[in-house]
């Protein structure tokens, strides 16, 4: 099988996310300046096999995210006329959130919270894991 990846899509930086090559477990991967996102993705995609690019995507209803669901929108575009690989959409809301949550849980101290950086590649992982139970749904 090959490995799920997700994006959460930032002005500044986009956290990354993978599945194990058996789609298990979704794990970070890494935060990428946005500059240089598609440059990181051709890589990684070169050593890589990934089947789907799932893509959080800021809720319809959210008025204050309504520029991030614009940018977010055309990044997409940009992302399937770039690659050729299926591009999934997940609703991202409350992941940076859940996020820090997670961080709380594991016991983060309080600078690796606030590294912003670590929210967005964990924000990522919380996109695919939502993506993996939609999927499992019947």
């Amino acid at each position: 099988m090959a490995r799920l990846l997700a994006i959460d899509y930032g002005q500044k930086r986009t956290g990354i996310a993978v599945t194990d090559p058996d789609q298990i477990i979704a794990h970070p991967l890494t935060t990428v300046p946005t500059a240089e996102l598609f440059s990181f993705l051709e890589d990684y995609l070169r050593r890589e096999d990934v089947e789907v690019i799932v893509v959080g995507r800021p809720p319809r209803s959210a008025a204050p995210h309504r520029d991030h669901r614009r940018a977010v929108e055309r990044f997409v575009h940009r992302l399937r006329q770039r690659i050729s690989l299926p591009v999934a959409l997940e609703d991202e809301a409350f992941t940076s959130r859940e996020a820090l949550d997670v961080m709380l849980q594991a016991g983060a101290r309080r600078k690796q919270r606030r590294r912003k950086e670590n929210v967005d590649k964990i924000s990522a992982s919380l996109i695919l894991e939502r993506y993996m139970e939609r999927k499992k749904a019947p």
